[in-house]
């Protein structure tokens, strides 16, 4: 299974797994997924750890590509048609324009989304699968 993680997972991994529920853990670490950060995780980190929204105390956005690979993560650039076709997404839903991408970067590449935000779960009727 290809499974996109949302940004917060991504930082639980690198710094505070105790937040990732036992189910979450099983799928992560299990060798017939996919595991997938997104680079706009990556952009949001810096992003907000550059304006003081995100307080990071093991490491730096600097060293998420790294630490993320190392770990075996796949990190997937997104293609120009996920960006050319975003405007497809309703709006109604959610908000949050990182989240938003990432649930239409999984939509087209037909990934499952991996968050916590009970938000996302809207988006089914879309086409997002989420477990």
């Amino acid at each position: 299974m290809n499974i996109l993680l949302d940004t917060q997972f991504v930082l639980w991994i690198l710094a505070d797994g105790k937040k990732i529920k036992k189910r979450e853990r099983d799928l992560i670490n299990n060798n017939n997924n996919f595991i997938i950060c997104s680079s706009i995780s990556i952009f949001e980190i810096s992003l907000k750890y550059s304006i003081g929204k995100l307080k990071l105390s093991s490491f730096t956005p600097i060293q998420v590509p790294n630490l993320l690979l190392e770990n075996g993560y796949e990190i997937k650039n997104i293609e120009y048609e996920i960006f050319a076709t975003y405007h497809q997404l309703p709006n109604d839903i959610h908000k949050d324009p990182f989240d938003r991408i990432m649930i239409w970067e999984a939509i087209k590449n037909d990934f499952y989304f991996l968050s916590q935000d009970k938000e996302v779960s809207k988006y089914q009727k879309y086409g997002l699968k989420i477990i």
